[in-house]
C-alpha cells in the first residue's frame, strides 16, 4: 500500500477479494492480507476481529453488488406481478450464473459460508425471500395472485425453484437450456397462482 494512503475497512475488503480470485479461499488469510497492503496482521485485526469476520464482510460485499439490480425489479411497479415474478426469478438465475462464472474462487468462499450456516448466507436468503414477497404482495393486492399470506407464498415460490438459486444446485446453472426449463417452472407457478376468474351471476 503506498506511504500516506490510510488503511479502511474498503481498502482491506478490496485486497482481500483479490487475493481471493487469485488464489481461492484457502491462501485469503489475515496475514496474506496484511503482507498485500504493507502493514502488520494487527492493523487489518482492528477493523476485522478474525479471518471468518473478514472473510464474511467481503462476502457480503460480493453478494450486495447485484442485490440493487435485484430489488429495483421486484419494487417495478411498471411491470405487472406475474411478469415481474418471471423477470425476478430469471434474473436471479443470471446473477448466479454470471457469479459461478467470473468469479469462482468468491463463489467458493460463499459455498463454504453458506455450508456453515454463516449469518452472510442466511441474511441474503433473507433479502430475496423479502424481495420475493414484495412481488407476491403486489401481485395479491391487484388480484393477479391468490393468496393469503404473500410471506408464506414467497417462501413456497423460493423452494419450488430451489434448482435454480440454492447453492447445492451450482453446477447445473450452466447446463444447455437450465433457462428454458426455469421459464416452464415459472409458467406453471403463475398458473397456481393466478386468481380464479367469478362466473358471471345469471341474475344480473
Amino acid at each position: 500500500m503506498p506511504a500516506g494512503v490510510p488503511l479502511n475497512p474498503d481498502r482491506i475488503l478490496a485486497t482481500t477479494e483479490e487475493i481471493l480470485r487469485r488464489h481461492g479461499p484457502a491462501k485469503a488469510t489475515v496475514v496474506d492480507v496484511s503482507r498485500a497492503l504493507g502493514v502488520s496482521h494487527a492493523a487489518v485485526y482492528k477493523h476485522f476481529a478474525s479471518k471468518q469476520a473478514l472473510r464474511e464482510a467481503v462476502t457480503r460485499r460480493w453478494l450486495d453488488q447485484n442485490r440493487d439490480t435485484l430489488a429495483a425489479i421486484a419494487q417495478d411497479s411498471a411491470l405487472p406481478p406475474p411478469q415481474r415474478l418471471r423477470t425476478w426469478l430469471m434474473a436471479v438465475l443470471t446473477v448466479k450464473q454470471t457469479k459461478i462464472r467470473e468469479d469462482p474462487e468468491l463463489f467458493a468462499a460463499y459455498g463454504a459460508l453458506a455450508a456453515a450456516h454463516s449469518s452472510v448466507a442466511v441474511d441474503h436468503i433473507a433479502d430475496l425471500l423479502h424481495q420475493l414477497e414484495v412481488i407476491v404482495a403486489a401481485g395479491a393486492a391487484d388480484g393477479s395472485f391468490a393468496c393469503g399470506d404473500p410471506a408464506a407464498t414467497a417462501r413456497t415460490v423460493f423452494h419450488a425453484t430451489a434448482r435454480f438459486n440454492h447453492i447445492a444446485h451450482a453446477s447445473e446453472w450452466q447446463n444447455p437450456g437450465i433457462d428454458t426449463e426455469l421459464d416452464e417452472v415459472c409458467t406453471l407457478l403463475l398458473e397456481g397462482l393466478k386468481a380464479p376468474v367469478s362466473p358471471p351471476n345469471p341474475s344480473r
